[in-house]
Parts: C-alpha cells; sequence; structure tokens
C-alpha cells in the first residue's frame, strides 16, 4: 500500500490539518464574496436612484426658445 505523501513529509501539517485550513478559507472567500455582492447590489440602487433624481431635476428646468440642448452625459463635455 503507498504511503499518504501528507504523512511522509516532514514538516507537513498532515491531510485533517489541511483540510480545516482548505475550508477555512473557503468560508472567507463565501463571506467577502456575499459582501462584495451586497455592495454591488447597494452600489447599483445608489445609481438609480441618483439618475432618477438628475432626471426629475433636468426635465423640470425650463428652457427659453431656441436654447440648444446639451446631453452631459455623451462624453463631449
Amino acid at each position: 500500500a503507498a504511503a499518504d505523501p501528507a504523512s511522509v513529509l516532514p514538516g507537513s501539517f498532515g491531510r485533517g490539518s489541511w483540510c480545516n485550513e482548505h475550508d477555512t478559507i473557503h468560508g472567507r472567500l463565501d463571506i467577502i464574496e456575499e459582501k462584495v455582492i451586497k455592495t454591488v447590489e447597494n452600489l447599483e440602487s445608489e445609481i438609480k436612484s441618483l439618475l432618477n433624481i438628475i432626471s426629475e431635476t433636468t426635465s423640470n428646468i425650463p428652457t427659453a426658445p431656441g436654447t440648444p440642448l446639451i446631453d452631459i452625459l455623451d462624453g463631449k463635455y
């Protein structure tokens, strides 16, 4: 029977310790992933709110007849 390489290597932590560390790292990554997803959802919500405010504000600004309309989001300004 072949020996388990993890138990043969000098200074190795053994299979159980490595698996626990691996599981711990994956647990931490899962927490980070959840936080990133929540942050992105929060930012999307904030951006939608800001765009709605901008849209409402610009639609209520009276323009003088003959005044050219400027699109500030077209990248030229």
